[in-house]
């Protein structure tokens, strides 16, 4: 990601605009620094435009990106790191590129350490937490899709033997997926056991539930 341009403009302002352009950002979202005065010379002769380096303004998810992108420079893999989505309580981050399931690992747990670690960099002195989402080629739509296929399966198979059911472990907003599509299935229903990584749902009946 280009995070800095030099650029030129009969004014500083004009130039700074310029500049923000080419970033894709607004004036607001990026600081500057004049190199050199407009020039008005005299009578026509000697006159230069402003020249002024534009630099995007550091945020929470501008910091995210350059861990990420220096995490990936440092592991030899190529691809890019773009922010989806950003505002002021957090930022959607995606990373894009070939044969990247190394950063995914199994289920996404390699993508939630990245998260996790992208998360702390982002949230580093500030006073409110921000949230930070990383994906890797759209690998959280495809998982989720996954999972509640899994959740609608599991629940006609209980309702056919009359008895629940135990999923495999997961974390919390995978198992927050499967909850909320068990919770649209009349006559079953969902409730946790285990701590911390080996904390799993069961399906069961919706009469057997532990409250």
């Amino acid at each position: 990601m280009i995070k800095e341009v030099i650029a030129t403009g009969k004014t500083v302002a004009a130039a700074t605009e310029a500049g923000a352009a080419q970033l894709g950002k607004s004036v607001n979202e990026v600081d500057f620094v004049v190199i050199e005065e407009p020039k008005s010379g005299f009578l026509g002769l000697g006159a230069s435009d402003a020249k002024v380096k534009v630099v995007i303004k550091e945020t929470p998810a501008l910091k995210a990106l350059d861990f990420i992108e220096t995490l990936l420079a440092n592991m030899g893999i190529t691809a890019e790191v773009v922010i989806k989505s950003e505002d002021d309580e957090g930022a959607e981050l995606d990373v894009v590129g070939a044969d990247l399931g190394v950063l995914i690992g199994r289920h996404g747990d390699v993508l939630d350490s990245l998260q996790y670690l992208a998360t702390l960099v982002a949230n580093k002195d500030l006073d409110d937490f921000y949230r930070i989402t990383v994906d890797v080629e759209g690998y959280r739509a495809k998982r989720e899709d996954t999972l509640r296929s899994l959740a609608r399966r599991m629940a006609a198979k209980v309702l056919k033997y009359k008895k629940g059911f135990a999923l495999e472990p997961m974390n919390a907003y995978e198992r927050h997926i499967i909850h909320s599509e068990v919770q649209n299935i009349e006559g079953v229903g969902t409730y946790s056991i285990g701590e911390g990584a080996d904390r799993k749902i069961i399906i069961t009946l919706e009469s057997k539930v532990k409250k």
